[in-house]
């Protein structure tokens, strides 16, 4: 009977999940607010729908009654969170809350699967960082001297990340973070939104030549302290943000292309200098011949990717286990054995959704700084997922980045929890018609009647 419960669901998972994931698209059509409204909706319920149905396969597999008294914590999160947002935030963007709930529940089911005990960790965090992330769009609508605070970002970032690059604990060959009373953080998860916004504020204030240089210098500061510290992922993140954010404000190509130069030459020398860089890149390119030492960890992601199929294993059929680290840097994996490659495949798809809201919302805005920094959070966000999936699949060398919201770690949970929640006030800002700013950067609707957020979203995007 179990097995029959285990063979129907994942079927029904990639149905369920392939609906939803048509939804995310569908929404950016031409249609009526009524048929906007619908679609969220069934969103929901499909949300609702996929999570009980995981659940119900892990209470059969597993005969634990903590994993239902789990499952029931997690419908009460969701359900405040959804409804805080509809309350509070009621222009808020609800393909974005849809699809955070989304990624969330994902990553519980999957590591409920792997190790209960860090499922019932990030759940806690999960909880903790949604309470943050939900008081931030009020406060970027009602604090605009965000803007006045560029050199306090640049002072937090580098003091932050130097101290980790001299006295961080060291995880697979890397500095990446340091324990607090028994709590492990990884500061450069939130230096990164740091980074954006003093990136953001020198180029609002100008965009002459010697404003570039300067910002130019300080960005370059923070990479090469990252470079130091052997985080590879977080270095890749900070230069790719830095250069979108760069053409984007200076519009000059030349910039772009120097910048690239410049890192690909900065890439040869991490390579000369650094063991560990070659390691990755060996794992990389011949994974096979060093199985048994570098490249045993992406061999079983692919093993896993291609036991996994189309269709999956099953929840609990597959070995995901085998993978090193499997909770973190390599969950896509797991994913994709158990649940199958469409599943996955629909999951790549709910994050490139978001990814195109948070560039849509970057277009949209006039102020400058808003722009930017709807720009550059949006670009670290795609760009991680791009660098997580990739390092999975063998497209790219691993550098050890999770998959926002779903794979284990408090830091990255928080530190996504509160890119989306700054996004969404961005998102409120835009929806407000007429709306102009003070000296202060305090932002004042106009007294017209503001359309609804659905209308906007779906005329951006048409």
């Amino acid at each position: 009977m179990v097995h029959l419960i285990v063979e129907l669901s994942k079927y029904a998972l990639i149905i369920l999940f392939s609906v939803y994931t048509y939804e995310c698209f569908s929404v950016f059509r031409n249609i009526s607010e009524r048929k906007q409204e619908k679609k969220f909706k069934r969103q929901a319920r499909i949300l609702y729908a996929i999570h009980f149905t995981a659940y119900v396969v892990i209470f059969a597999v597993t005969e634990d009654a903590y994993t239902f008294i789990f499952y029931l914590a997690q419908i009460i999160l969701l359900v405040v969170v959804r409804n805080v947002y509809k309350l509070c935030y009621p222009k808020a963007s609800r393909l974005l809350v849809n699809n955070m709930c989304m990624l969330m529940i994902i990553g519980f089911i999957i590591l409920t699967r792997l190790n209960f005990g860090h499922a019932i960790k990030q759940f806690a965090i999960a909880a903790v960082s949604c309470v943050i992330s939900l008081v931030i769009p009020v406060m970027i609508r009602r604090m605009g001297f965000f803007r006045n605070l560029t050199w306090i970002y640049a002072a937090i970032g580098i003091v932050g990340l130097g101290i980790v690059c001299i006295a961080g604990s060291t995880s697979y060959g890397a500095k990446i973070s340091f324990t607090i009373a028994g709590i492990t953080v990884q500061p450069s998860e939130f230096i990164k939104i740091l980074f954006v916004f003093f990136v953001a504020a020198m180029y609002h204030k100008s965009t002459e030549f010697r404003q570039v240089v300067i910002t130019t210098l300080i960005a370059a500061l923070h990479v090469l302290i990252l470079v130091l510290s052997r985080d590879l992922g977080g270095a890749l993140i900070f230069f790719v943000a830095y250069m979108a954010m760069l053409y984007v404000a200076t519009r000059k190509p030349l910039y772009f292309a120097g910048g690239l130069l410049a890192g690909s030459v900065a890439a040869v020398i991490a390579y000369k200098l650094f063991n560990h860089v070659r390691v990755r890149v060996v794992a990389w390119k011949t994974p096979l011949k060093v199985i048994d030492k570098e490249g045993y960890q992406i061999c079983q992601s692919l093993f896993a990717i291609g036991t996994g199929g189309f269709f999956g294993l099953g929840l609990y059929q597959g070995m995901p286990n085998k993978i090193p680290v499997v909770e973190q840097d390599f969950i896509f994996a797991a994913i994709s054995e158990e649940l199958g490659g469409m599943f996955a495949l629909c999951l790549i798809l709910v994050c490139v959704s978001c990814f195109l809201m948070f560039l849509n919302i970057a277009m949209q805005l006039k102020d400058s700084f808003y722009k930017l920094v709807a720009l550059g959070l949006g670009t670290i966000y795609g760009f991680q997922v791009f660098l997580t999936i990739g390092g999975v699949t063998k497209f790219i060398p691993s550098t050890g980045v999770t998959l926002p919201l779903v794979s284990y770690g408090g830091s990255s949970m928080l530190s996504t929890l509160i890119i989306f929640g700054i996004i969404q006030g961005l998102y409120i800002l835009r929806e407000d018609e007429g709306v102009s700013h003070n000296e202060k950067g305090e932002y004042k609707p106009a007294k017209k009647k503001a359309k609804s957020g659905f209308e906007t979203e779906v005329r951006d995007l048409s």
